[in-house]
């Protein structure tokens, strides 16, 4: 089983800074503003040729009972009921205040083994905070620093000793081995974000989907901050879910950690693979909610709409019909997309949605083999012709499909700049009627030039 580490400490010690150092990425938030983590966010790092599972935590901190401080500390303190190891990290530079002692005693008291890191130890201003570090109990603190990549090595050595693990060296491949030697690679998971509107209730389907509270929930608007992934298993197929951020109207958003925030809910959506907008049934479907869906389609990505609080609706004909008509209108570039009531409260829909998320991703991985589409392409024009700008007929001679995720055809024509865009509209339909492609973008590329693959005249 994979060991799991949960890095803990209090607000703006440099969490979330050590764990992009330690996975090598940029997937936790990192600013100079305190508590702007406010999920556990999970990821991969390698300590000494070991995969260990990385858990980057809230910053813990004295709270009211209730209130949003408060249930980042008890995500906090979950993280280390969970964990094989603690990193429990200060400020060097700020040195040991009462909040980093009174957390050190409830790390203490979980009885998990515990690293004690000082970070920010670039500089002499940071000697009195590391020796400070002794009198919290947790043992000879290692110092680092996150930022600048200082002391990796000794804090890697100190974790590998914690769990118990040795380094382990790679077997070389010998010239003679076969291919077959190699590790099979695992199918990777299918990426999902979750997104729409703030307090839609997108952390509430997450948890319902994952079956535990791994996402702060509440009525204020805005709890989540970090895009926070997360897998779950279902018929089979793995699927990583990204818990976004809710995204407002651009001119609406002022603040440092919401502009944040929607930078990372945005490139979610850019490294997705099927995208679920979720709308508020209570609020119903709002510009910003088409805006969304808009974007996720320039972005190529699968689009499944969802309606949540399916089950305060009353008279649910007279809204689905309403709903229908708006995405009709207001999405008519993926005529045809899924959309499944649910609710993430009582936990209903749920498998009508993941159901729909696996098709949508087929759909979008779709190839269509040439001659059927050729064939197909004979049909279309023989129903309705190219224009004829000027007199001189259009012809369309040939057409492929390079690439899919999304369904990407070129079309090889004379005068590809003069074919209006209704035609193409046309042509697209037609597709999609023809070869079942509803609720994903469509690209169609013209190219000028006959047939590409078509046999070449001899010259007399």
């Amino acid at each position: 089983m994979t060991p799991k580490i949960a890095i803990v400490g209090r607000p703006n010690v440099g969490k979330s800074t050590l764990f992009n150092r330690l996975t090598g990425t940029r997937d936790a938030l990192v600013s100079d503003l305190p508590g702007l983590t406010r999920d556990r966010k999970h990821g991969e790092a390698e300590l000494g040729g070991h995969v260990v599972s990385l858990i980057d935590t809230a910053g813990l901190e004295v709270a009211q009972r209730g209130s949003i401080a408060d249930r980042m500390r008890a995500q906090s303190e979950a993280a280390i009921e969970q964990a094989d190891l603690v990193l429990f990290v200060i400020d060097a530079k700020a040195g040991v205040t009462a909040t980093d002692q009174t957390f050190a005693t409830t790390v203490r008291a979980s009885g998990r083994p515990v690293v004690l890191i000082a970070n920010k130890c670039e500089g002499r201003t940071s000697d009195s905070g590391f020796y400070d570090a002794f009198k919290l109990g947790l043992g000879e603190p290692v110092a680092i620093s996150a930022e600048h990549g200082l002391g990796l090595s000794d804090l890697e050595r100190d974790a590998m000793a914690a769990l118990g693990l040795t380094p382990k060296s790679r077997p070389k491949r010998r010239d003679g081995d076969a291919p077959e030697d190699e590790p099979v690679q695992p199918r990777k998971p299918l990426r999902v974000a979750i997104v729409g509107r703030p307090n839609a209730g997108k952390s509430t389907l997450v948890n319902a989907l994952l079956g535990e509270d791994r996402m702060i929930t509440g009525p204020e608007p805005g709890l989540t901050r970090d895009t926070v992934a997360s897998d779950i298993q279902w018929n089979g197929q793995t699927i990583k879910l990204f818990d976004t951020a809710g995204l407002r109207r651009r001119a609406k958003i002022t603040d440092l950690a919401e502009k944040l925030s929607a930078g990372d809910s945005i490139k979610a959506i850019r490294f997705a693979e099927v995208v679920v907008l979720l709308i508020d049934a209570d609020r119903g479907l709002e510009h910003q909610d088409l805006s969304i869906g808009e974007h996720v389609t320039e972005e190529g990505r699968a689009l499944v709409i969802a309606i949540n609080k399916w089950d305060l609706i009353e008279d649910k004909q007279k809204f689905l019909k309403a709903m229908f008509d708006k995405i009709g209108a207001g999405l008519a570039q993926v005529p045809g997309v899924a959309v499944v009531p649910i609710s993430a409260a009582s936990e209903k829909g749920l498998d009508k949605l993941l159901k729909a998320i696996v098709t949508a991703s087929d759909i979008w991985n779709k190839r269509v083999a040439t001659p059927k589409l050729n064939r197909w392409l004979q049909e279309a024009l023989a129903r309705h012709a190219p224009p004829a700008p000027s007199g001189r007929r259009l012809k369309i001679r040939y057409m492929t499909q390079p690439s899919t995720r999304p369904p990407t055809f070129v079309a090889f024509c004379t005068r590809p700049d003069a074919l209006p865009q209704t035609y193409q509209r046309y042509l697209v339909n037609s597709l999609r009627e023809a070869f079942d492609l509803p609720g994903v973008p469509i690209r169609l590329n013209l190219r000028s030039g006959d047939n590409p693959f078509a046999p070449k005249r001899r010259g007399r």
